[in-house]
């Protein structure tokens, strides 16, 4: 898929944006959901435009206990759901053509786990759930840096999947590509990166790929790399945008907040919006 175009995902019905609720589940099923999405019109429209703005997209509490995926645009504004499941969602991972969010969803109505790993294409609403091997539960998704595929850190495995619109068995990575997992994950500022930035107690930290660690904010916490040379963050209720080098942190004003935002990804923003 080329950076300046993104096709629904493969196998999603071309209707409008819905999601079904099904009271009724067989227990005997491993993977019911209590839910049937269908694609067809952006979660993000009216609001911005995929591939072109500046957004980032968050995990938040509901009202009825549990969690959904939530975005804004990057210049602020009203927060809105873009998922509406009665299962928890968590751990989005934004594309880095902006057109896809990876996630991690409960199984069950129940569970407090999201060990199921969903890709969510921004421009349709369709989603596709990515098959891992039997036993295995994602713990945490990220994507490689041409976008391509999706790269699951499961237990004590980790397996590298063909990103939508592709299909594919997945593939574990042998230990000495590890490091190709950690950078997916991780949260890596500049172009090329030089540093990654993590949380250290109640700061963020960079470690440069030599040198010491510093801190980079104070009371902050889910970094989010924004563009080659931003970081994204929480901090006291607010989402933050600060330059990795010299400057100060300029806050989003959004509103309409959820309980509990977490689990920041973002997108900068590109000179050209994505179409079908």
């Amino acid at each position: 898929m080329s950076s300046e175009q993104a096709a629904p995902l493969a196998g999603s019905p071309p209707t409008a944006h819905c999601v079904l609720r099904t009271a009724h589940c067989s227990l005997l099923t491993a993977y019911c959901l209590l839910l049937t999405a269908c694609g067809g019109i952006s979660p993000l429209r009216k609001h911005a435009i995929v591939g072109r703005d500046s957004y980032a997209v968050f995990a938040a509490d509901t009202p009825d206990g549990g969690a959904d995926l939530f975005a804004v645009r990057g210049d602020g504004g009203p927060v809105f759901p873009i998922t509406f499941t009665p299962v928890r969602e968590a751990e989005p991972a934004l594309s880095p053509d902006g057109s896809m969010v990876a996630f991690l969803r409960a199984r069950r109505l129940q569970d407090t786990l999201t060990p199921s790993v969903w890709v969510m294409n921004l421009l349709t609403g369709a989603e596709r759930r990515i098959e891992l091997p039997a036993g295995s539960d994602g713990e945490a998704v990220g994507w490689s840096r041409d976008g391509r595929s999706l790269l699951v850190s499961a237990g004590h495995f980790a397996y590298e999947v063909p990103a939508p619109p592709e299909r594919g068995t997945p593939r574990a990575v042998p230990p000495l590509q590890w490091f190709r997992v950690d950078s997916a994950l991780g949260v890596f500022v500049g172009d090329p990166p030089f540093a990654r930035v993590y949380q250290c107690e109640e700061s963020l930290c960079a470690a440069p790929a030599r040198g010491s660690p510093a801190s980079v904010a104070a009371d902050a916490r889910d970094p989010a790399r924004w563009g080659p040379d931003s970081l994204a963050y929480f901090s006291n209720g607010e989402l933050l945008v600060r330059p990795v080098g010299p400057g100060k942190a300029r806050r989003v004003p959004w509103t309409g907040v959820p309980p509990n935002p977490r689990e920041l990804s973002a997108f900068a923003g590109s000179s050209r919006a994505i179409r079908l």
